[in-house]
């Protein structure tokens, strides 16, 4: 098998964070977050996202996710997402299970293309916005967006706050779950601050396992009012490190040294090299705009089945014949021309 276009999460790990976490097992340190790391890793992301921002470690996005879920809402509430939402697909039900609240889905996808796929807008939110103050509907308290957004499209620094003002009206919340949230700011050419808290975010998932890290997420409360209980609920949820140091080095290295910037850099411009190279074979139909470093394809199924033997990547909407492919910090040149000279081999078998 080559090396294939499956996630950012096959990749391994950049050196600068191997060399971190070396160095952070140098000595003995307390535990569960009363480190040095992780004391220095709060007041950095104060200084990231603003006085007011709280972190919280965790093992992974789900954890993140459904943590930042459970600071906004209760069991009878619900959260409004696109139906395509990393929440509502690939969380295999976690947010219901564990916070006990609904999920209120949109479509964004059928109906919307270019640079609107997959997004949430005002208008579709507001078609889920009722049955306030009703005992038998669940009490919709806030709105989850993906930052990009599954379809590897951005919200803008507008539509952002739009959405965030919505939400507030009615008094809820806005959430971001932002595993790329590196890719998306690289993209627009803003601070994670600019995106998130300058807009009225008020929860944000924080990730780096995607971009280079080993085991980097977490949720980032940006709103005070929500910071409250949520030690015990991590605990609860089992996603408290004893050796919280390594998670917590991890992070420290990956926003002191530039290198969330680096790597996003680097994978989303892998992602135009291989659009453009795509977009050059014949048979091939790119669905969405590349806009961080996902890149969707149409092509024959025949052809796309045939190549999986070679490369690991996922179909995203079998019926349609759409795949996804993803680039990562350490994808090459090499590798998408290769992959490219055997689409193009496949092409002609077909």
């Amino acid at each position: 098998m080559k090396r294939g276009f499956g996630s950012d999460n096959h990749s391994g790990i950049s050196p600068e964070v191997l060399e971190a976490i070396a160095m952070a097992n140098s000595e003995h340190a307390l535990a569960y977050g009363d480190d040095e790391y992780t004391q220095r890793l709060e007041a950095l992301i104060k200084a990231t996202f603003g006085e007011g921002a709280r972190i919280y470690l965790v093992f992974n996005g789900t954890g993140a996710n459904v943590l930042c879920i459970d600071a906004m809402c209760r069991s009878h509430e619900a959260v409004v997402c696109a139906e395509t939402a990393h929440i509502n697909v690939d969380e295999c039900g976690a947010p219901q299970r564990v916070v006990g609240c609904r999920l209120l889905t949109v479509d964004t996808a059928s109906s919307r293309g270019g640079l609107n796929a997959g997004k949430l807008t005002p208008a579709l939110v507001k078609s889920r916005l009722h049955g306030f103050g009703f005992e038998h509907h669940s009490q919709p308290k806030a709105i989850s967006i993906s930052q990009p957004t599954e379809l590897g499209t951005l919200y803008t620094l507008e539509e952002i706050k739009a959405l965030a003002d919505l939400a507030h009206s009615y008094d809820m919340y806005l959430h971001v779950d932002g595993a790329r949230l590196a890719n998306a700011a690289v993209a627009l050419g803003c601070t994670f601050k600019e995106m998130t808290t300058d807009l009225g975010v008020d929860a944000l998932s924080f990730g780096g396992t995607k971009n280079g890290l080993l085991m980097g997420e977490s949720c980032v409360l940006l709103n005070p009012a929500l910071d409250n209980d949520i030690l015990y609920r991590r605990k609860q949820m089992t996603q408290l490190g004893s050796k919280m140091r390594f998670m917590a080095a991890q992070m420290e290295c990956y926003l002191t040294t530039d290198l969330w910037r680096r790597n996003a850099e680097h994978s989303n411009q892998m992602a135009q090299l291989l659009r453009q190279e795509v977009e050059k074979v014949e048979g091939v139909k790119i669905m969405y705009p590349v806009q961080v470093n996902s890149v969707f394809a149409q092509l024959p199924r025949e052809v796309w089945k045939r190549l999986q033997g070679c490369y690991f990547f996922y179909d995203w909407d079998e019926d349609a014949d759409v795949v996804r492919w993803m680039c990562s910090f350490d994808t090459t040149e090499e590798d998408i021309h290769s992959f490219v000279n055997d689409l193009k081999e496949e092409l002609c078998r077909k």
